[in-house]
């Protein structure tokens, strides 16, 4: 184990200043010699709680039940004890007055990079704690009242048909697919009718419509996303780009192999971004009927937002530049000079694709950063009364969104680790709220939740909402292996005494089907959320590991928009009910012998 491993400088987990105060702590020379010199009094500790997180994780599965549950408690119990040991007040450094659980970090987290830069004590960003992000991707501060918070699929819908019909330079859309019925059509229906008086108006505009949506599932059955497309394909071929992106995983013999539907375990695009000129609406909802109905998901809407409207458009070129290019007579070509993503070779495609989205997310964080010296650093500052009365209408930002991209196939892991961070730095008394249509934590995500000292609220879909509830064949099976998850990691929770702290809600609607995703931060001693994840990540191995995924971090101090967060959570765990022991007892929850044993070799790819 090298020194890197052991000793994170805690200075890449800047703690906030109180508001107004005049400067920003950050660590002197003194004080960071000071913290050199702590580092050799419990290095041994850190190596020895690291020595037992390596023993339970391989022995017991952090834990686990392999071995005797007394062992398993002792051994989770020592390394509760060395953390605590790590907190002792004579090894912090004098003066600094970071949350001790910090300190988990280099235990349970990847590395995230290092701040380089004590915060800005001129900017707004510099009043809130999360600024280590924009070290990892833009930062876009916008005001509060550019986001809007909305809360059933019939909004989503209207809105979605509404914002085409007056674009006037770009549509962009990210789904995994496009359904087939009358409601999709309609959307389609909406796209002609917007690109047609494009070319009739008097001054005829430059209206380009993107989509981007999954290769396997767009292509599955007679009528499907593709055919659905075709038509405007024909009709605008200068206006209208459609990419399909194929997984570099599915190739060769396994390619040939695994049949349609299946196909679809192995990779996806699961990126959900809808885009109309300089508005953004993130989600987690494709565009399909049910999501436009009775399929319960998050939405926020970013309106009037340029910067973030040409970050995503961006994303999606980039994502479309490594996807298969679908033509008028429905076959698929490559952009020229790409790399084929399931002939080619694959290390060269991930490597070109890791470049193209790699660029977008530095070329657009390098903007923001000179955005930021620009407005913030110039000799003449003016405060926001100054600007107003000069005729800036854009008030100064009190929300600042971050855009986390995960795409492990080409090595991009910025969702995880800021997830994982976030985690790791919610300190006791903080309070997560969690929510996913699919709970299927990765190990890594367990493993926080259980070994942290924060306050959780799990929301998930109860067997009768799961979107595979009543499906046909093998897959009708898979709302039991969602009961046989969450029934393990109830118990695990039960037999470390945690059922206080973390605790299990299962949504249920009559005739509706649930799909939310997302989290929100409660910071200790507030009754509203500061920050909430939303976008297409589920928190599985699959949304990690497997799928290109999307979502924002959205901070804020404008209690308006925190009280939009916190009631658009109140509203999806009002329609919840506690798990308890008794839950798993009743006759709907009973899970079949082979469900239970096919679960392990399964669960990382639903």
């Amino acid at each position: 184990m090298n020194n890197a491993e052991m000793d994170i400088p805690l200075s890449q987990f800047p703690s906030p200043s109180p508001r107004g105060s005049a400067k920003e702590p950050h660590v002197t020379d003194q004080s960071h010699q000071s913290c050199l010199s702590n580092t050799a009094s419990f290095s041994f500790l850190k190596l020895a709680a690291k020595s037992v997180l390596a023993v339970g994780k391989s022995s017991f599965g952090f834990f686990g039940h392999r071995d005797s549950p007394g062992r398993c408690r002792s051994l989770r119990s020592l390394h509760f004890t060395l953390v605590e040991l790590l907190c002792a007040p004579e090894l912090r450094t004098p003066g600094l007055t970071r949350s001790p659980w910090l300190l988990l970090a280099p235990l349970l987290s990847p590395a995230v990079p290092q701040v380089t830069s004590p915060p800005c004590c001129l900017c707004p960003e510099g009043v809130h704690r999360f600024q280590w992000i924009r070290n990892l991707v833009p930062e876009f501060g916008v005001s509060s009242s550019h986001v809007r918070v909305l809360s059933s699929p019939a909004e989503f819908f209207e809105l979605m048909k509404g914002q085409i019909k007056v674009a006037k330079r770009r549509v962009v859309m990210a789904s995994l697919y496009l359904g087939t019925g009358p409601l999709e059509q309609e959307l389609v229906d909406c796209l002609e009718s917007t690109l047609e008086k494009s070319l009739q108006a008097k001054f005829p505009s430059d209206l380009k419509v993107s989509i981007l949506l999954d290769f396997t599932r767009g292509s599955r059955g007679r009528k499907n996303s593709r055919t659905m497309l075709l038509p405007l394909l024909q009709r605008f071929p200068e206006q209208v780009r459609v990419s399909l992106f194929h997984t570099p995983d599915l190739r060769g013999l396994l390619r040939l192999l695994v049949p349609e539907r299946l196909n679809e375990t192995i990779g996806l695009q699961h990126i959900k971004v809808y885009l109309f000129d300089n508005s953004v609406i993130l989600s987690g909802a494709n565009l399909s009927d049910s999501y436009f109905t009775n399929r319960q998901d998050r939405y926020v809407f970013l309106q009037d937002c340029p910067e973030i409207a040409d970050f995503f458009t961006e994303l999606v070129d980039a994502v479309g530049d490594v996807s298969l290019q679908l033509q008028g007579d429905d076959t698929v070509q490559v952009v020229e000079g790409m790399v084929h993503p399931y002939k080619g070779d694959r290390a060269a495609y991930c490597k070109a694709a890791n470049e193209r989205v790699m660029g977008v997310v530095s070329s657009a964080r390098a903007r923001q950063q000179a955005l930021h010296a620009q407005t913030f650093h110039s000799d003449s500052l003016l405060t926001q009364e100054d600007a107003a009365a000069a005729g800036d209408r854009r008030p100064a930002p009190d929300t600042w969104i971050y855009p986390l991209i995960q795409m492990k196939p080409f090595e991009i892991q910025i969702d995880e680790i800021v997830t994982e961070t976030l985690l790791t730095e919610a300190e006791r008394g903080a309070r997560v709220y969690l929510t996913t249509g699919y709970f299927n934590l990765t190990q890594a995500y367990m493993d926080l939740v259980l070994g942290t000292r924060a306050e959780y609220q799990i929301l998930l879909a109860s067997p009768e909402v799961n979107g595979f509830f009543g499906a046909k064949g093998v897959a009708g099976a898979i709302p039991a292996a969602y009961v046989h998850i969450e029934r393990q990691f109830y118990s695990e929770v039960c037999s470390l005494g945690q059922q206080e702290r973390v605790q299990l809600q299962e949504y249920w609607r009559r005739g509706w089907t649930f799909h939310a995703k997302g989290l929100w931060l409660y910071l200790a001693g507030s009754s509203l959320p500061c920050l909430t994840l939303i976008g297409s990540p589920n928190f599985g191995y699959r949304s990690v590991h497997r799928d290109l995924e999307a979502q924002i971090a959205i901070v804020t101090e404008n209690r308006a928009l925190q009280q939009q967060l916190h009631q658009e959570q109140e509203q999806l765990y009002l329609r919840s009910g506690a798990v308890s022991a008794a839950t798993f007892e009743q006759p709907s929850r009973q899970v079949k012998l082979w469900v239970k044993l096919v679960t392990p070799l399964i669960k990382n790819f639903f």
